[in-house]
């Protein structure tokens, strides 16, 4: 098992229209299939409800670390922390990065969620595991969401 997983797709739009869709709050919920409170800023954290089929129970939390327009957006969360009977807060989050580049047909879109030697052994495998088929879907997500 790796640290890191790294997904990256060629998207057939705009690298503005790709940057609208990771950045504002609301778009960012459609595809990622999160009703987020607020608006995204630096340095503070983003709350939301899960709307994903079987996980609606669950908020969805981050830190959102970095916002360079139009290249860079990040965030810190607890990976794959689904137990609601389970305190996460002493657990070391990994870093998301959503890094954008302009290509001849649109953008290149690389996801890297690394931190993953960080995670409690107890739970790594597992975190790493559905975190890495969760990304797979999300590129597909933001693909068909920036593409229609």
């Amino acid at each position: 098992m790796s640290d890191r997983i790294e997904k990256t797709i060629e998207l057939n739009a705009p690298v503005s229209r790709v940057w609208q869709a990771i950045t504002d709050h609301r778009e960012f919920g459609e595809w990622f299939r999160v009703r987020i409170d607020a608006p995204f800023v630096a340095g503070e954290e983003a709350t939301g409800k899960i709307l994903y089929p079987g996980y609606e129970h669950l908020r969805w939390t981050v830190t959102v670390k970095r916002i360079e327009e139009p290249t860079l957006f990040s965030f810190t969360w607890l990976p794959y922390a689904v137990d609601p009977d389970r305190d996460y807060s002493a657990e070391i989050p990994t870093l998301v990065e959503f890094r954008l580049e302009p290509i001849s047909k649109g953008t290149r879109l690389t996801i890297t969620e690394s931190g993953f030697d960080k995670v409690p052994e107890y739970r790594r495998a597992e975190a790493f595991r559905m975190n890495d088929g969760g990304w797979a879907e999300q590129v597909k997500n933001i693909k068909a969401h920036v593409e229609r």
